[in-house]
């Protein structure tokens, strides 16, 4: 029985130019050359300021379609908002830079608007039906417009023209549902069909979730049985595409990520530069970029190869962890970016979000004694099954992670911790606390400093809790 712990950044900068401007390049604000050939003025344009100076704290406006960006912001203003606006530059659709030309198109029709907003007088170039080739993968950047998607889809053989997929778009209202991310189309199609596939939700690929608390690699349940599926596992899973459109798809194989991430190397991996020492010395290069990929959502070019992959996930995974302000921690816990990750890893592991701050003050505490970690989480994350409790004979196997039979911190993280533990770890509770004890299946966690008030807190444990079941 555990005695200590019983469970385990883009395209967001506008140009100037753009808050009068439809998407492709052109003005149609009140008093722009299109808006009187439409409208039938014949009178001079109204004047307007070139360069208008925002009113501080002013809302959004909704004719300029531009938000005035907060400065000087404190960072802990900044945490509390991040994740809301991480949402919210992620949930951006393409609706928004659409919604000129849609208007314009309802206004004057969709191909006499294109064709007037680029001053064509002849048809885009498009391919015919029925001669579509193998899928191809496009990407939608967030705050990409039509025109741009159009380009890439153009540059990789999707459609004959970017005007002719504008034209598509501005006749398909569903456009507005397309999300930013990673997109399987056909090859050598009407502009039509490519951007009926776009909107088609079946057409997202290399989207994945990771949960708080995910493993590299896969792990069974004593008691149950059941897999866990490791990172790499959910990587493979979301790679899988089928571009010929046999019914086969062909993925990245979990062997393949294994193997790409256990390279020499970990820089080519987009380890940051504060990990670097440290993965280099990982005892197992198969766990060196265990916690290193980040807890939330992902996307991915599941057509790009294993070592691209993880290389994208470890360099944005190092963004978000440096935006909690993880590089200047250490002179309030005392420890490395690095060993802020692993405790953070612990504190996931160990318990359930209200006490996270307090389960990482116990670990500093314990660091400061020093005493023992005493973590069964650290036992189970070299086991190839798991379970709340362990056994004596596993707590007695010495391992680079085993916090029973060594001092200190393990040699890696032992998972990816969520946001929140890594900020409770650079921010952990006030308290003198040594000991915790969780006594049920709903997370109820005892902490004191005294020992013997701990063993009076094990007796609480309900019964069977904390049974082995090897």
């Amino acid at each position: 029985m555990n005695n200590h712990g019983s469970s385990d950044r883009d395209r967001q900068q506008a140009r100037s130019d753009e808050a009068h401007t439809d998407p492709i390049g052109y003005r149609v604000d009140e008093g722009s050359d299109f808006d009187r050939r439409m409208q039938g003025r014949t009178h001079p344009p109204q004047q307007h300021d070139p360069h208008p100076t925002p009113e501080r704290n002013a809302g959004p406006d909704p004719e300029r379609g531009a938000v005035p960006q907060e400065v000087g912001r404190s960072r802990a203003a900044s945490r509390q908002n991040r994740a809301a606006s991480s949402r919210k530059r992620r949930g951006r659709m393409v609706a928004l830079v659409l919604g000129l030309v849609l208007i314009v198109a309802v206004a004057g029709g969709g191909y006499f608007a294109v064709n007037k907003l680029t001053n064509r007088t002849t048809p885009n170039a498009d391919f015919a039906a029925g001669s579509s080739g193998d899928g191809v993968v496009i990407q939608v950047h967030p705050n990409d417009t039509a025109q741009q998607i159009g380009t890439e889809a153009e540059e990789k053989g999707v459609v004959a023209s970017s005007g002719a997929f504008l034209e598509a778009a501005i006749l398909n209202s569903a456009i507005t549902s397309v999300q930013p991310g990673f997109y399987l189309l056909s090859s050598n199609v009407p502009a039509s069909r490519a951007v009926s596939e776009l909107v088609d939700p079946a057409s997202r690929v290399g989207n994945m979730v990771i949960s708080e608390g995910r493993q590299l690699h896969d792990a069974r349940d004593v008691n149950t049985d059941a897999v866990k599926k490791g990172i790499y596992t959910l990587i493979s899973e979301a790679s899988c595409v089928d571009r010929s459109g046999t019914g086969t798809p062909v993925c990245v194989s979990y062997d393949d990520l294994n193997a790409a991430g256990a390279v020499d190397d970990p820089a080519a991996l987009g380890v940051p530069d504060w990990a670097t020492d440290r993965v280099e010395g990982v005892p197992d290069r198969d766990r060196q970029l265990e916690g290193l990929i980040a807890a939330g959502t992902w996307d991915f070019d599941p057509s790009a190869a294993p070592a691209d992959i993880l290389r994208q996930l470890v360099s944005e995974s190092a963004t978000r962890y440096e935006d909690t302000g993880i590089l200047t921690a250490g002179s309030t816990s005392g420890l490395s970016s690095y060993d802020t990750l692993v405790a953070a890893s612990l504190v996931e592991r160990e318990s359930l979000p209200q006490d996270f701050s307090k389960v990482a003050r116990v670990i500093l505490n314990r660091l400061a004694v020093p005493q023992k970690l005493e973590f069964d989480s650290t036992v189970n994350y070299s086991l190839d099954t798991t379970e709340v409790a362990t056994t004596d004979a596993d707590r007695a196997r010495v391992t680079p992670w085993n916090t029973y039979a060594s001092e200190g911190l393990p040699a890696t993280p032992i998972s990816s911790p969520s946001i929140e533990a890594v900020e409770a770890v650079e921010a952990p509770a006030d308290g003198d606390w040594l000991y915790f004890v969780t006594i049920n299946q709903a997370g109820e966690t005892l902490f004191t400093r005294s020992y013997d008030e701990h063993l009076a807190n094990i007796g609480k444990v309900e019964p069977g809790f904390l049974d082995s079941g090897r």
